[in-house]
């Protein structure tokens, strides 16, 4: 247990979900078909693509090209899932160790076409992450840094294995080994892990993204990983909770997962006032998942079930810096 993290519920839910297994081909068939689409989707969308998830789907599955979007982000959606069917077929081997090669094939793939200069190759030049203070280190030392890597991913020593995937995606992202494509990879070498580990993948959803970036760079520069490993954990236990309603026959409202809400709208669905909000959220109890060109700030339907438990703990006489620290 890393950082304090529990990984007891995600242990328990996993040793339910295999207790089901095999599971039935046309199961495993759509499952796939979705995470396939939502894992491209998602990715991409967190560096910037502009495909949407129907949109992400017909190039992907149909070839199709769409309307008003560029080349590059047409091969992004079909190189990702390339990518992604690449990571499924190494994993077949129940045996196979994940090395330097797999990092570095993963990387070709994605970039294959959209820079061929770079596809599978380590940066040789400075880097900054846009937007970000995080300094990134001299590009010399990048292959020591990999290699040292590598031999840090052959030696699991009876880490959980979400523990162990959700740090060889930090170690990685923060090595920036690529000139770009880093983030793609990382997640994808993280997901290669908790499959072949067998956790289903790890989805960090659009509306995450700001809570994603702002955690890794509160890591990088000496802060706490809590913040990354709750994110993490809560986006597995998401995907355990997907196969785990599929399996005993319940609608999985996924596209619910996707849906923002306006500070009103959390404030209807919830009975508090806006100002209550807005202060729950200065004081770090609930996550804003996005902000609109417009300003606005918006919230992921998980926020109303945050705030359930901020209402169950209050009625408990805790304190808002209690529960917070419960939450």
């Amino acid at each position: 247990m890393l950082y304090g993290m529990n990984y007891d519920a995600l242990t328990e839910k996993k040793k339910i979900l295999d207790q089901h297994r095999p599971f039935p081909e046309a199961l495993v068939q759509n499952l796939d078909d979705w995470f396939r689409i939502e894992l491209t989707y998602t990715s991409n969308a967190l560096e910037g693509n502009t495909l949407t998830r129907r949109e992400t789907a017909l190039v992907v599955e149909k070839g199709l090209t769409v309307g008003g979007k560029s080349l590059i982000e047409h091969l992004e959606a079909t190189h990702h899932a390339q990518a992604l069917d690449w990571v499924k077929e190494q994993i077949k081997n129940k045996h196979h160790e994940v090395t330097e090669k797999d990092i570095l094939k993963i990387h070709e793939i994605i970039l294959k076409g959209i820079d061929d200069t770079i596809a599978g190759h380590y940066r040789n030049v400075p880097v900054r992450i846009s937007g970000s203070t995080v300094i990134l280190l001299n590009p010399r030392k990048v292959p020591q840094l990999m290699e040292e890597f590598c031999t840090w991913m052959q030696e699991k020593k009876g880490r959980h294995s979400v523990e162990w995937a959700a740090e060889a995606h930090y170690r990685l992202v923060t090595i920036h080994p690529f000139v770009d494509g880093n983030g793609r990879t990382a997640r994808l070498l993280m997901n290669m892990i908790l499959m072949k580990e067998g956790y289903p993948p790890a989805i960090i959803r659009k509306q995450d993204r700001l809570a994603y970036i702002a955690s890794l760079e509160k890591a990088q520069l000496g802060g706490s990983k809590d913040d990354y490993l709750k994110l993490i954990n809560k986006a597995i236990e998401r995907s355990l909770d997907i196969y785990l309603k599929a399996i005993r026959g319940e609608d999985e409202a996924q596209n619910e997962m996707e849906k923002s809400l306006k500070i009103g709208e959390l404030a209807r669905m919830t009975g508090e006032s806006n100002s209550t909000i807005r202060h729950w959220t200065k004081e770090g109890l609930l996550d804003v998942s996005e902000i609109t060109v417009s300003g606005y700030q918006l919230y992921s339907y998980e926020m109303v079930e945050r705030i359930k438990k901020i209402h169950e703990l209050k009625k408990k006489r805790y304190t808002l810096i209690e529960i917070k620290d419960k939450l």
